[in-house]
């Protein structure tokens, strides 16, 4: 036998499966072939992987490309990206003319990305409710966003002035008539926020935990039961995004049942890694806010039992000096997108226990599955040679100088995290190899159209 490349000796991550060590022949970007231990095969390249786990890519489910530098960003963040085992991203796209901007986004993209890419659409207008299957059938995209949090006087402050239950209501309607359609949506009561936030700004109080004060867990619980219940009555199968409570996911449990739409859940790094009383002040303001401890361990709970199917990054590339003059002025959202595997077997399979197999689902099968991207997210013959290959006993030292992004810190900044991805395959090429992104890497990066 011979290949392109030979990953060989490794510990081999099936998602949701288990761990075999053996061997994966590579031939035209894709895996030709699992070795059992002890076969041998011919390569023009071999990588050694003893005593480090092959794992399929990250696909990252949640990120916002263009918020830093626009186009630009999709070479830096890919670059980043790369750099932490991810070779696929979603992103989320807005437009008040979805039909007229996509295709300048996706050439914009494809001319710099070098890891694969697909969209969300954001709906925010009755007007994107009536084009999307159209849109899903032009672009290939199964899924959309509503935001919750621009209902009323937040939206109209950005400029979305139709978000509002109706809007919900209907874009499940339309989400349940496309094949393999999903609804993700971002949940937390905005009319209520400023009851709470009104005295806290009063009072002077511009520290992190002020934020999850100003929007506690309980106005996105609230809303996850609104959209759960919704989507049941519009038989739309839905997603809450970046989940930050226990008690939010406690709804979910309750309202999920046999035969119903499904309820699927997907938190982020940040939830599972990072709490209110973080010293990192308004470097840590997101949306929704950083939580309890209590609430982290609510959440990894979620993933150990399977109640939460994917994890993302959330990923924020804007520069640190929008953080400031206060927590109250500080733009929401910050980088992650390098940190999530490192994160979770730092703070999963070490700190928690929880297996390999369960965190890769997360992280690759069970986003392919859930937005119907072909061949990715496993380790099968046939499929992509989209790996991770990583030192589970390496560290992984968080310094934003020594990432490519456009963002100029990281929330991580400074922690040692047990675990360190040390090789990065996209479609058979190495992009990344003990920690350097290969010479002259640029763009290769395939648009995820996905036609169920």
């Amino acid at each position: 036998m011979s290949f392109d490349l030979l990953v060989s000796n490794g510990e081999i991550v099936f998602p949701g499966e288990g761990v075999r060590r053996g061997s994966l022949g590579i031939r035209n970007g894709r895996i030709a072939a699992i070795l059992a231990p002890g076969e041998t095969a011919h390569a023009a390249r071999v990588i050694d992987c003893t005593d480090r786990w092959v794992m399929p890519g990250l696909i990252d489910p949640h990120t916002h490309i263009g918020f830093g530098a626009k186009e630009a960003d999709w070479a830096t963040e890919s670059a980043t990206a790369a750099l932490g085992g991810v070779t696929g991203l979603l992103s989320f796209w807005r437009s008040e003319d979805l039909a007229a901007s996509t295709d300048a986004w996706r050439e914009a993209a494809l001319a710099r990305s070098c890891i694969d890419f697909g969209f969300h659409f954001g709906v925010t207008s009755r007007r994107h409710v009536g084009e999307l299957a159209e849109l899903s059938r032009r672009f290939g995209v199964t899924s959309i966003k509503v935001y919750l949090m621009y209902k009323g006087a937040t939206g109209q402050a950005k400029g979305f002035t139709e978000v509002d239950d109706a809007l919900l209501f209907a874009a499940l309607q339309a989400g349940a008539r496309l094949r393999g359609g999903v609804v993700g949506v971002h949940c937390e009561n905005t009319e209520v926020i400023p009851l709470f936030r009104e005295p806290l700004k009063a009072a002077g109080r511009s520290d992190l935990a002020a934020w999850d004060e100003q929007s506690p867990g309980f106005l996105e619980t609230e809303n996850v039961f609104r959209v759960g219940y919704f989507a049941q009555k519009a038989e739309c199968p839905v997603n809450i995004v970046h989940m930050s409570s226990g008690e939010s996911l406690d709804v979910v449990r309750r309202l999920r049942r046999p035969g119903g739409a499904p309820i699927h859940v997907e938190t982020c790094v940040h939830y599972l890694s990072l709490t209110r009383d973080a010293p990192i002040g308004a470097v840590g303001k997101v949306n929704p806010p950083l939580r309890s401890q209590a609430d982290v361990e609510a959440l990894w709970d979620g993933v150990a039992q399977g109640d939460i199917t994917t994890i993302g990054s959330d990923h924020v590339p804007r520069k640190l000096a929008t953080k400031g003059p206060d927590l109250w002025q500080a733009s929401a959202g910050f980088p992650a997108i390098a940190q999530i595997l490192p994160v979770l077997v730092s703070e999963g399979y070490h700190k928690r226990g929880i297996a390999i197999e369960t965190l890769a689902a997360c992280t690759s099968r069970n986003v392919a599955d859930l937005y119907s991207i072909l061949n990715k997210g496993r380790i099968g013959v046939g499929y992509d040679a989209d790996l991770a290959i990583v030192d589970p006993d390496g560290e992984t030292l968080v310094e934003a100088r020594n990432y490519p992004s456009h963002s100029d810190y990281s929330p991580f900044e400074g922690m040692r995290l047990r675990g360190e991805v040390t090789h990065t395959i996209r479609r058979g090429d190495i992009l990344m190899e003990t920690g350097t992104l290969a010479p002259g890497l640029a763009a290769g990066g395939h648009y995820l159209h996905r036609a169920p």
